[in-house]
C-alpha cells in the first residue's frame, strides 16, 4: 500500500483525490471572496502577472487545468478571441459548476470539462499553453500530471504552473502564525470550515519549492524552465516550454 501526504497527514494514495474533493465541495461557493481576504487582494495580481507572461496571441488553443471559479480561463479568453479555443476543467464537480456558471453569467462562453490533470483526455500536441494555478500541489502523482501537461503542447508551447511557494526567511514566523492562527479561523467565519483552510496551510508546506518544482518539470520532459518569485517567495510562476 502506497502512502502519500494529504496536508501533514499521511494516507493511502489511493484515498488523496477523494479527501481533496472533499476539501474543495465544501469551499467552492465562498472560494472566490476567501481568496480576495486571505491574500488581500493579492492573487489577482499573480493572475494578472501570469496572463502577461502567457503572452497569448488570437487564436491559440489553451488547456485551463484546476481552474476553478474560472479567472485566468476569462483573461485567456480575452486574448485569445474568437478564433481561438480555450478549455475549462478541474477534477472537482463544485468547483467546475460554480466556474462555469460564473464564466456564463460574465458573458465568457467556453467548454467546461470535467477532467483529471493525472490522465489528459486530449490528443497529444493539442494546445499551445496549458495554465494550472493553486492546483499542482493537492495531484497525487505531480510526476505524471507533469508528463501529461508536456504530452498535450505542441512544440513550442508553453505550461505555466502558478502555485504556492517557499516564503523568504525573514518572513517566515509570521507567515506561519498567519497561515495556522488566522487563516483556520477566517475559513470558519467565512466559509464554515476551518479544516479546509488548515489543510491548505498544510498542503502548502508539503509542497515542492521553486528549484524542485523546475527539476521535476525538467524531467517531465521541459527543454527550459523560468521561475518568476512573487511577493517575497508567498508564490511562483514556473514556465516551461516544450521544445
Amino acid at each position: 500500500m502506497s502512502q502519500t501526504h494529504f496536508g501533514f497527514k499521511q494516507v493511502d494514495e489511493r484515498e488523496k483525490a477523494s479527501k481533496v474533493r472533499s476539501v474543495f465541495d465544501s469551499v467552492a461557493s465562498r472560494y472566490d471572496v476567501m481568496n480576495d481576504l486571505m491574500s488581500a487582494g493579492a492573487h489577482r495580481a499573480w493572475k494578472a502577472y501570469t496572463v502577461a507572461v502567457a503572452g497569448l496571441q488570437g487564436g491559440e488553443a489553451v488547456l485551463d487545468i484546476a481552474a476553478g471559479t474560472g479567472d485566468l480561463t476569462k483573461a485567456f479568453a480575452k486574448r485569445v478571441g474568437s478564433r481561438g479555443m480555450v478549455l475549462h476543467t478541474d477534477i472537482n464537480e463544485a468547483m467546475l459548476r460554480t466556474g462555469r456558471d460564473r464564466l456564463l453569467d460574465e458573458g465568457v462562453l467556453t467548454p467546461s470539462l470535467l477532467t483529471d490533470a493525472e490522465a489528459l483526455p486530449f490528443k497529444s500536441e493539442s494546445f499551445d499553453l496549458v495554465s494550472v494555478a493553486f492546483g499542482l500541489r493537492n495531484m497525487t502523482h505531480k510526476d505524471r500530471a507533469l508528463a501529461e501537461m508536456h504530452r498535450v503542447l505542441k512544440p513550442g508551447g508553453r505550461l505555466l504552473v502558478l502555485e504556492f511557494s517557499k516564503v523568504a526567511a525573514p518572513l517566515q514566523k509570521a507567515y506561519d502564525w498567519y497561515s495556522f492562527q488566522v487563516l483556520p479561523r477566517l475559513g470558519q467565519m467565512i466559509a464554515g470550515d476551518a479544516d479546509s483552510y488548515r489543510y491548505l496551510a498544510e498542503s502548502i508546506r508539503m509542497h515542492p519549492d521553486a528549484a524542485t518544482l523546475k527539476t521535476m518539470m525538467k524531467t517531465a520532459g521541459f527543454g527550459h524552465v523560468d521561475v518568476h518569485k512573487l511577493s517575497a517567495g508567498v508564490v511562483a510562476l514556473h514556465v516551461g516550454i516544450r521544445c
